[in-house]
């Protein structure tokens, strides 16, 4: 089945959805497969089953589909995060639990965002590229506030590079193969990323 196929089956699946969420969502898979310059306005139109001039309407050209793809994103994660450290009050350990769990079932979710994250945020003009990378370093902000509590005396900025070296195994899911169920992955993901950061 080709990208464009999937594409199509992805917007025929979810109906409820906007137009222009479809769209965005096929424009996500093409990018993440083909990489940002590899796909044209004309590609995305046609596995979207419209011509390219009549994304126009909803999008004013590929960054703009860049933008609203990872924007969204980026904001979901810190609410999420958020959300997740308030949950546990005195509690640091019940807090890392509960950012893994949320973390592994996002990435587990958007493989294709992921990659597309990973590969091409510099394709973003400054400003929507600025917002993202402001929004992810709150959300980094929380898991450092959790893994300093966690092991008191840690610096600050190890416990940065504890809570990238995490995003990067959970984040691994782009890159898996799918003999091994989701469950089980989410398991093993948990399991890994929790181990790492209790060392």
């Amino acid at each position: 089945m080709t990208v464009e196929q999937q594409a199509r089956g992805a917007a025929s699946a979810g109906r409820r959805r906007s137009r222009k969420d479809e769209i965005l969502e096929i424009a996500v898979g093409l990018f993440a497969a083909r990489g940002y310059h590899g796909v044209s306005m004309d590609d995305i139109g046609a596995a979207a089953g419209v011509t390219g001039p009549a994304l126009y309407h909803h999008f004013a050209g590929k960054e703009a589909m860049l933008a609203a793809a990872l924007i969204p994103v980026s904001e979901g994660l810190l609410a999420g995060g958020r959300e997740r450290s308030a949950g546990h009050p005195d509690d640091p350990r019940g807090v890392l639990e509960s950012l893994i769990d949320f973390h592994v079932e996002f990435a587990l979710a958007n493989p294709a965002v992921i990659a597309l994250h990973l590969h091409e945020l510099d394709r973003l003009p400054e400003e929507p590229r600025r917002r993202i990378r402001r929004l992810q370093r709150l959300y980094v902000e929380e898991w450092v506030t959790v893994l300093t509590a966690l092991h008191p005396g840690m610096p600050d900025g190890e416990a940065r590079v504890l809570a990238h070296a995490a995003f990067g195994l959970m984040n691994s899911t782009p890159f898996l193969g799918g003999e091994v169920d989701r469950r089980r992955r989410a398991e093993l993901l948990r399991d890994a990323a929790l181990a790492a950061l209790l060392a």
